[in-house]
């Protein structure tokens, strides 16, 4: 058992964490900062895994987010294999897996999510998920290998993304997804259904509104038998059914939740000195007034940086509307703002080529815009959201 005093310590390894610890040190504060990351690896960035680790392009083995000489030239304590267990708010003390205990002055959390599980579909050799970089590369292996046919499970980022890898890598997929339109929470029918389209004229055998009910080996290969009743015979199973915040090593104390944390937008929870970003909080959006849920590359990097922020005393910069991107079938897909607010879709461009905006409006305003084959029209689309929401009294980033 060791204990040691810390000023910052942040539990993650993520992106948020990561940029916590970066902007310390850019605004200055000197105290001692330590960063726990419960894998083996340095904090790296994910939105490769899906993509270019998969299809084995020309890039980094891993994509680390700083070369490993960062930390000690900014004094930043990386412990790897460290995971958090327990917190301790009133001794300010944090347990982890090991055993060890860490006092902190300041505690960030900072843990990310984890694949949402299947009860019907128990992880193996046959049937996998994908967050870490050794799943990346498990999963490559196994592609690599020769098989015919991978089926995936759930029509979100993670699993339209490795659908798009696989189909370069000469694989056939099926894509399974419960709800009517891939990405159904997140965008409008209409462009959750060219979604839907873009994957099928690549060649993806999309099936919508259909969840998977039992699941047996048949000679060798993996058998999903459907709602619907179709069967479908698969060499690899990928499990893509979204994710949920890891958070549950906080059940036992005031910050017990089943999924992201509330906070404000430094990013402070209800406990004095512990503060959470990333995909473990949940901050208000001034657009909805809601707590919303980011589980995206940009929300952590704002999030991570807020929080450092607010540790310093720094002033508080206000949050950009949220945005995503991906990479599909060689089609850069962005989106930012909102859905929901929307009552009508404007359409820029040629939707089947791809190469349009859709414009998300609500009356004479731009809510969101979804940009498909368009990524130097993101720096516009912002602005033209931002406007709109500057003329309605509400603060954003420039």
């Amino acid at each position: 058992m060791r204990s040691n005093d810390v000023d910052v310590l942040i539990a993650g390894g993520g992106l948020a964490a990561q940029r916590t610890a970066e902007t310390l040190r850019r605004l200055g504060y000197d105290g001692r900062v330590r960063l726990l990351c419960d894998e083996s690896h340095a904090p790296y960035d994910r939105p490769p895994l899906s993509k270019t680790v998969l299809t084995g392009e020309r890039g980094p083995e891993t994509p680390i987010l700083r070369p490993a000489r960062w930390y000690a030239e900014h004094d930043v304590e990386l412990l790897l294999g460290a995971r958090a267990a327990v917190v301790d708010p009133t001794a300010r003390r944090v347990r982890l897996e090991d055993g060890a205990c860490l006092r902190y002055g300041r505690l960030v959390i900072a843990t990310g999510s984890r694949p949402r599980r299947l009860p019907v579909l128990p992880l193996g050799d046959k049937v996998r998920e994908l967050r870490t970089i050794d799943d990346a590369r498990a999963l490559r292996d196994a592609l690599s290998r020769g098989i015919e046919r991978l089926a995936i499970v759930g029509a979100g980022l993670v699993g339209m993304e490795v659908a798009s890898s696989a189909i370069a890598l000469g694989v056939a997929v099926t894509l399974i997804e419960a709800t009517p339109t891939p990405l159904g929470r997140a965008l409008p029918p209409v462009l959750g259904r060219w979604l839907a389209r873009l994957h099928a004229r690549a060649g993806v055998e999309v099936l919508l509104e259909r969840s998977v009910a039992s699941v047996r080996d048949q000679g060798g290969r993996t058998e999903l038998e459907l709602s619907d009743g179709q069967r479908i015979a698969a060499d690899l199973v990928l499990v893509a059914a979204g994710s949920v915040p890891a958070t549950d090593w906080l059940a036992d104390t005031v910050l017990g939740c089943a999924g992201a944390i509330e906070v404000d937008a430094g990013g402070r929870t209800v406990v004095p000195e512990i503060y959470a970003a990333g995909d473990a909080a949940c901050f208000p959006d001034r657009a909805t007034g809601r707590h919303i849920p980011t589980p995206h590359w940009e929300a952590a990097a704002h999030q991570g940086a807020a929080v450092a922020r607010a540790i310093v005393g720094a002033p508080s910069e206000a949050m950009q509307p949220p945005m995503f991107w991906s990479d599909q079938h060689g089609v850069r897909i962005q989106f930012v703002g909102h859905a929901e607010p929307a009552d009508r879709i404007d359409i820029e461009g040629a939707i089947e080529v791809p190469d349009f905006t859709a414009w998300l409006m609500r009356g004479e305003d731009p809510v969101g815009a979804l940009l498909a084959g368009r990524p130097r029209a993101l720096p516009d689309a912002r602005c033209r959201i931002a406007a709109a929401r500057t003329s309605n009294g509400l603060p954003v980033a420039a």
